[in-house]
């Protein structure tokens, strides 16, 4: 179970240097708004930490985007942008408004719905996506808990449920913009909404005058205050993007009709895509709902952890399927030899950078976490407690990461449905094996912890998770096999890869038991990480993988003028 990652969405430029330039694009701005999450998840530790006000918080800010994710970007940007593309291209720019205005005026009735029915039906939707807080009310009579989550998340999410209308307008923005090749403005958006919940976060503890120990009154209004600010940042999200939408717009006029075939069309199309994404979002809905059975905490921690987690999937492994897909396509339907060697290379180029990553999680939980969440009243309980999660979900990260390029795989040879039916059999799995993992694991306390209110439930949930991800990457794999016996998976290259990771980690360990243990935990993490990243790189070069010598090459330009031999 993982949250999903944003992607661009399947609209390929008419030209490969426009290809190219939008790749560049997207890339910096999902690096951007990946860099102010990270900072708005620090800010949000930092004021509330690790406990049943941060679960309220995870839970508002992550419900309702379960639904903008299922209706927004990828599955809006699917239906739209072939149809409003085309009109573009065949310069019937008129046209292409006046579908533009049908959509939106269509996004805002079913949004506008939405928003009434959650609005008014906010703990019904509390207790469909977080059954386990309901308890809470008798906890708290009984003296056993401190807060009533259930109640509290209630007000949260009638705060932040009209966002989502806001957001699918952000949405719709970025299918116009992405038309017509505008890449990096709408995925560089999505800083202001993390910037406005950082700018709530801390004017609610202004408010409060919190400085030293915090009463539940002024946690619950930093709560309120993240909301309000998630319900801005959406509007900001959307207000951003729409000077380049209506300078890029021509006869547009808002309308709620279906007049236009290519309307019809899209709404046809939005279907399936629709039905497509509810499997992928099947699996957030399921860790909300299961981290509600958890004490408080659990829910909180998984957040920070899955960032971390997620971080690599999305950088090596979407990437590297992405770029790989092309090819593969190309060759599936000519040379089947020539696939498999597309996707041998896409695998081991997700190998060498995925798999030094999953090291560094296991090795160096602890000290990862410090360095990135570590902050006022998130401390040391909180960094052992995330730590162990990140340290569970790194066990799956090898999995979740190759599995991508074998998806593309199934795709180059136009299979979509196993691809589908294995990702629900990981889903089914690892929830299966989740519910009594973190029902056992939430008995224990965090190994090394004084605080034992922090338990390891939420690391049993990411168990499960883990092994998942391997489910999904055994039934890919074994499938492929028979589909295509030619190929092999590439084992020599994903021991080498383990290896050279587990031999770079070795002076990276020594130097960080070497290390005062009165260092600054950034600074910590700066010189292991650095000589672990270093030595890894040194070890690849030596050992002659083509990937590192490649990396080498773009951060230092002369190198390109040096033979292949030596390191």
């Amino acid at each position: 179970m993982r949250e999903p990652e944003r992607e661009s969405p399947a609209a390929a430029p008419p030209a490969a240097p426009a290809r190219r330039g939008g790749a560049i694009s997207v890339a910096a701005g999902i690096f951007s708004s990946r860099l102010a999450g990270f900072i708005r998840q620090r800010l949000l530790g930092h004021f509330l930490g690790i406990g049943p006000h941060a679960d309220v918080v995870a839970f508002a800010l992550r419900a309702p985007n379960f639904l903008q994710n299922l209706l927004g970007d990828q599955a809006l940007s699917a239906a739209f942008i072939p149809y409003y593309s085309r009109l573009v291209r065949e310069g019937r720019a008129e046209e292409a408004g006046r579908f533009a205005g049908a959509i939106l005026g269509l996004l805002l009735a079913v949004a506008g719905g939405i928003v009434l029915v959650g609005l008014l039906l906010a703990r019904f939707f509390v207790a469909l996506f977080s059954p386990g807080f309901l308890a809470d009310r008798e906890a708290v009579a009984e003296g056993l808990l401190t807060l009533d989550r259930a109640a509290l998340a209630v007000t949260a999410v009638r705060w932040t449920f009209p966002g989502i209308a806001l957001l699918l307008l952000a949405s719709w923005a970025l299918a116009i913009l992405n038309s017509h090749r505008r890449f990096f403005l709408p995925y560089f958006a999505p800083v202001f909404w993390n910037a406005a919940i950082v700018a709530g976060a801390a004017w609610g503890a202004m408010a409060g005058g919190v400085g030293g120990p915090a009463g539940a009154g002024e946690f619950e209004r930093i709560v309120l205050a993240i909301c309000v600010g998630a319900l801005g940042g959406g509007a900001l999200q959307f207000l951003v993007q729409l000077p380049a939408v209506a300078r890029e717009l021509r006869g547009f006029r808002l309308s709620f009709g279906r007049g236009m075939a290519e309307v019809r069309a899209a709404v046809r199309a939005f279907g399936p895509v629709l039905a497509g994404r509810g499997v992928v979002q099947l699996s957030s809905w399921l860790d909300l709902i299961l981290a509600s059975f958890l004490l408080p905490g659990a829910l909180s921690a998984l957040a920070p952890a899955q960032m971390l987690y997620l971080l690599p999937v999305s950088l090596f492994g979407v990437s590297a399927a992405a770029a790989a897909l092309p090819e593969m396509a190309s060759a599936s339907t000519s040379e089947p030899r020539e696939l498999t060697s597309h996707l041998d290379a896409a695998l081991s180029g997700v190998a060498v950078f995925a798999l030094p990553a999953t090291a560094a999680f296991l090795a160096f939980p602890r000290l990862v976490v410090g360095a990135f969440f570590r902050s006022g009243r998130f401390g040391e309980p909180e960094t052992l407690q995330v730590g162990a999660v990140l340290l569970v979900l790194a066990c799956g990260l090898p999995a979740a990461t190759l599995s991508r390029s074998l998806q593309n795989a199934f795709y180059a040879l136009r299979d979509t449905r196993w691809p589908a039916l294995v990702a629900a059999v990981r889903v089914a799995a690892g929830a299966a094996l989740a519910v009594p993992l973190m029902l056992w694991f939430d008995r224990f306390p965090v190994p090394g912890s004084a605080d034992t209110t922090l338990r390891l439930g939420a690391a049993g949930l990411a168990a499960g998770a883990a092994v998942g991800a391997w489910v999904e990457l055994l039934g890919l794999a074994g499938r492929l096999r028979r589909r295509l016996p030619i190929w092999k998976p590439p084992f020599g290259v994903l021991l080498r890869t383990a290896l050279l990771a587990a031999v770079a980690l070795i002076p990276a360990w020594l130097l960080a038991r070497a290390l005062p243990a009165g260092l600054h935990v950034v600074v910590r993490a700066g010189l292991v990480l650095s000589l672990y990243g270093a030595g890894y790189l040194g070890l690849s070069l030596r050992a002659g993988a083509p990937v590192a010598r490649r990396v080498l090459r773009r951060l230092y330009p002369w190198e390109r003028n040096r033979g292949e031999g030596g390191g």
